[in-house]
């Protein structure tokens, strides 16, 4: 079995938590399911869970690239430099990343974030579609802070071949499993 979840903001990657946060736990019912893969809670968008081991440790490892976009909404405008830097690779936590495709788009008809973003009267946003093949921890906002825009809303909206595909923040639905 493999399960699309629109993970909301500040909802947990797990399904349980000692602290009292919002869980996975709060949004699917369904036995034995694990996620494969995390979202921070301050990210939102596709996760994926399955009941199989197998497919969970082929998801989640970085070893087999699995391409993952999102929807990035960052401070300021990137100039054609700091795009260009993104695509060669920038340097966080003492290492490069791999390279990655990113572009600026307009913004995406999505639903809004309780609570919304802060907003500067000054300083413009504007929203990137960014994909990468890897998973570090933290990694696209280490990348556009390292170009120097850093990250105010980030929403994974793909894994693979498996997209949010109008999910509403807390629906999932059951995906083929043979996509990926």
């Amino acid at each position: 079995m493999l399960i699309a979840f629109n993970k909301p903001y500040n909802v947990l990657s797990q399904f349980t938590d000692e602290q009292g946060h919002a869980t996975l736990a709060d949004y699917i019912d369904i036995p034995d399911i694990y996620a494969a893969g995390r979202l921070d809670a301050d990210s939102e968008g596709l996760l994926l869970l399955t009941n199989d081991g197998k497919l969970q440790q082929r998801i989640s490892d970085p070893a087999h690239k699995l391409r993952k976009s999102y929807w990035v909404q960052v401070e300021g405008i990137p100039d054609r430099k700091a795009l260009w830097a993104l695509r060669r690779g920038v340097e966080i936590q003492g290492k490069k990343t791999l390279p990655a495709d990113v572009q600026l788009i307009d913004e995406p008809d999505i639903w809004p974030r309780n609570p919304p973003i802060r907003e500067r009267k000054h300083i413009p946003t504007c929203w990137l579609k960014l994909t990468i093949t890897e998973g570090r921890n933290r990694q696209i906002r280490r990348m556009t802070a390292a170009v120097g825009h850093p990250t105010l809303r980030l929403i994974r909206v793909a894994i693979g071949p498996v997209t949010l595909n109008g999910l509403k923040p807390g629906q999932y639905k059951e995906v083929d499993r043979f996509d990926l």
